[in-house]
């Protein structure tokens, strides 16, 4: 599957997706506990917020539940997730807007930002360097960037975890409740292909954001999953 395939091969599992994730222990811990060390002032008061590839709303829950007053964008270019996103009950401050992250102006998306989300997004484009520079333009100055993200390469104990968990638990799941596992294959390998921890780091310095730093999470995905944080210049 090319990553330009994925907003269809996502449209397809939408209807599962929400089921399949939340048989993941701390999946949605760790989506609030990023959205938390984006350490957003003031329940989000006054803040123009944005989550790139947003999906079925998970991670917009994440940024709602620590800024509740924020207004809130979520972005994905995937239609069936954006169905499942818009199912929800959400207050008259968030809205939904369907694009890739590449045509974010065409959409009609425009900053500035105070802050920006992008879950499990990063990995996927074809060509993260002009995306991300495209997001750190969006900011206000000194808004903040999270990317929440898989990474491996660094660690041989996370490639071996990562690998495992795929081959037996993930995979299997996918194919059975969505009656194919190839977007769940693609998973597994985008994930080993993908930057290490400090790679990436570097890819955020070498793109323009500042005061960078990562932090992995707890349970069975310490070093697989981070917390990727940079900086608009003030």
């Amino acid at each position: 599957m090319s990553t330009y395939d994925v907003p269809e091969a996502f449209d397809a599992g939408a209807s599962a997706y929400d089921g399949l994730v939340g048989a993941n222990p701390g999946y949605n811990d760790h989506l609030r506990l990023s959205a938390q060390r984006m350490q957003l002032p003031n329940g989000g008061r006054g803040l123009r917020l944005l989550d790139i590839g947003c999906g079925t709303g998970l991670s917009t829950a994440a940024l709602l539940s620590v800024a509740p007053h924020a207004e809130i964008t979520g972005v994905d270019g995937s239609a069936g997730m954006l169905e499942q996103a818009r199912a929800k009950s959400w207050p008259s401050t968030v809205s939904f807007v369907q694009s890739r992250a590449e045509d974010l102006a065409k959409a009609g998306v425009t900053g500035p930002f105070d802050g920006i989300l992008a879950a499990y997004l990063v990995r996927n484009l074809p060509d993260p360097d002009p995306v991300l520079r495209a997001l750190l333009a969006l900011l206000a100055p000194g808004g903040v960037f999270a990317a929440h993200e898989y990474s491996v390469r660094d660690s041989p104990r996370a490639r071996v975890t990562w690998n495992l968990v795929c081959a037996t638990i993930i995979i299997p799941a996918g194919r059975i409740k969505t009656g194919d596992g190839e977007l769940y294959r693609y998973l597994r390998r985008s994930v080993n292909r993908f930057d290490g921890a400090a790679q990436f780091r570097e890819r955020l310095q070498r793109n323009g954001f500042t005061d960078v730093r990562s932090e992995t999470v707890p349970g069975w995905q310490n070093g697989i999953v981070h917390t990727f944080l940079g900086r608009a210049v003030s």
